[in-house]
């Protein structure tokens, strides 16, 4: 099976492990992985920001970047949703609208492509301790994703994974907003560690980085000892 390979800022800029994690996650289960270097970004933080214009400009870029009939597969329920949810709204009534649908179906999250694609439940990782999971916005408003996650982990040796409470609540980064309102996004950050702790967890584990960099700043304040980790790190542990 083939897969285009879609590296969002966040992971070429600041985690570039956990996009290698994925590879060799995907390579193990037989796809053939490929990455169009000329790609840059799906085009949500100008978006987001109001600049629809120039955000189409970028978008534009991403359609071609990504065309052909392959899988697209990410790390980031995030950029997913936005292309999935928000590409079609951008180009509704234009020449390239069957391109933006095609698109649309054929691009997934990385859990979401391990479990309803490949069909992959047990990745033959292992992780020695607790955990909690978090479930991003994105990935559970836009991507509809909540039993693929903790599938996965389910079937990753020696971890064990307890529910924090207020699991579907937001972490407070959401782009933009840990910006313009870092008071209330430091405090939702607050309670989204305190409730991870609670549970006991070694490790907070989630589909968008996006989300672990603002817990992880708020973690590494605090001294506390709990670890973020991107779900396709922990998928790639121990082999």
């Amino acid at each position: 099976m083939n897969v285009q390979l879609f590296i969002p800022c966040f992971v070429d800029q600041l985690y570039p492990q956990t996009g290698f994690n994925m590879i060799k996650v995907l390579e193990k289960f037989g796809c053939t992985v490929s990455y169009n270097a000329e790609q840059t970004c799906c085009g949500q933080p100008a978006f987001n920001a109001g600049f629809w214009e120039e955000s189409k400009a970028v978008c534009s870029k991403f359609l071609n970047d990504f065309s052909g009939a392959d899988y697209v597969v990410a790390p980031s329920a995030s950029c997913v949703g936005f292309v999935r949810n928000y590409y079609p709204k951008l180009f509704d009534n234009s020449s390239v609208h069957n391109e933006v649908k095609a698109l649309g179906a054929r691009i997934y999250e990385f859990s979401d492509f391990l479990i309803n694609v490949l069909k992959i439940a047990d990745t033959g990782a292992t992780l020695r301790g607790n955990a909690t999971y978090h479930d991003s916005c994105a990935a559970l408003r836009e991507c509809k994703i909540k039993s693929e996650p903790r599938t996965l982990l389910s079937h990753v040796r020696g971890l064990i994974v307890n529910e924090m409470n207020d699991v579907e609540t937001c972490c407070g980064f959401g782009g933009t907003f840990a910006v313009k309102f870092p008071g209330i996004s430091i405090n939702m950050g607050e309670q989204k560690v305190e409730n991870a702790i609670a549970t006991g967890a070694e490790y907070l584990i989630s589909t968008d980085l996006s989300c672990l960099m603002h817990l992880q700043g708020y973690i590494d304040n605090k001294k506390y000892a709990i670890k973020t980790m991107h779900l396709a790190d922990v998928l790639a542990s121990g082999w």
